[in-house]
């Protein structure tokens, strides 16, 4: 059995002052440092951090998801890293399982399933959960890659485990707040397709978002969601329509 490990817990910010408090109260006991790297917000979050005494706010100009992310591991000093969204929290199972491998650590990685809280319902169908993350690793395991829907590229020879309970994610207070991220990451999205050169086929453009749905709906059980499973289903749909009209539209351009 190792001797007990420190934990950092990695947040990077933008204009949260709703959901900060959250996020901070569900790691406080467990964390030995929070450090918390915010791209200049205008709101309350730097105010709200600086109640707690052991958060590290630091400034830093936006860098993209995976730079900004990168640029507070690399301010972490303790022995594990938790890289944590500010809109996420911890479910008190998942604090339990968090404590044990800092008690007795037996894997380099660990994994968190992810439990989507959409307009005040969670979402345990479409798709969305288990919505498993790589969140928790050694330092010096990992590295973030990626513009958009970021993923970590782990070290070859290191050991993973999955932990008990789930990540609360609180997501979409409202419809419109889900609306206006999808047109802001679909813009990201189709950029990056286009720089990968994806092909945008009137093909995908009708049918993707049909078989997006009926997947989403139908075969992820989406419908036992109710009324906001066939919203996030639709919206999904959406999503992909939105991706191949303006991947069309970066192409034409050129």
């Amino acid at each position: 059995m190792e001797k007990k490990v420190t934990l950092s817990v990695v947040i990077i910010t933008f204009n949260e002052e709703r959901n900060i408090k959250r996020c901070l109260d569900s790691v406080k006991e467990i964390a030995d440092e929070i450090i918390v790297v915010d791209s200049f917000s205008v709101d309350k979050t730097e105010e709200i951090c600086g109640q707690y005494s052991n958060v590290k706010f630091v400034k830093q100009s936006w860098l993209g998801y995976s730079g900004q992310k990168n640029f507070a591991n690399n301010l972490a000093t303790k022995d594990y890293i938790f890289s944590l969204d500010a809109d996420e929290a911890l479910s008190p199972v998942l604090t339990e399982s968090i404590r044990e491998i800092k008690n007795a650590p037996q894997y380099d990685i660990y994994t968190l399933k992810r439990l989507t809280n959409y307009c005040g319902y969670w979402i345990r169908h479409c798709g969305w959960y288990p919505d498993k993350k790589t969140r928790i690793w050694r330092k010096g395991n990992a590295v973030w890659e990626g513009e958009i829907h970021e993923t970590l590229k782990l070290g070859s020879e290191a050991k993973q485990s999955e932990l008990k309970g789930d990540l609360l994610h609180y997501s979409y207070y409202s419809i419109k707040d889900h609306l206006n991220q999808v047109n802001l990451f679909t813009e990201l999205m189709a950029k990056e397709a286009v720089k990968n050169g994806e092909r945008a086929s009137l093909f995908r453009l009708f049918f993707s978002p049909a078989v997006k749905f009926t997947k989403s709906y139908f075969i992820q059980l989406g419908f036992l969601d109710g009324y906001y499973g066939f919203v996030v289903s639709t919206i999904s749909a959406q999503t992909a329509f939105y991706k191949y009209l303006k991947m069309r539209e970066l192409l034409k351009r050129r």
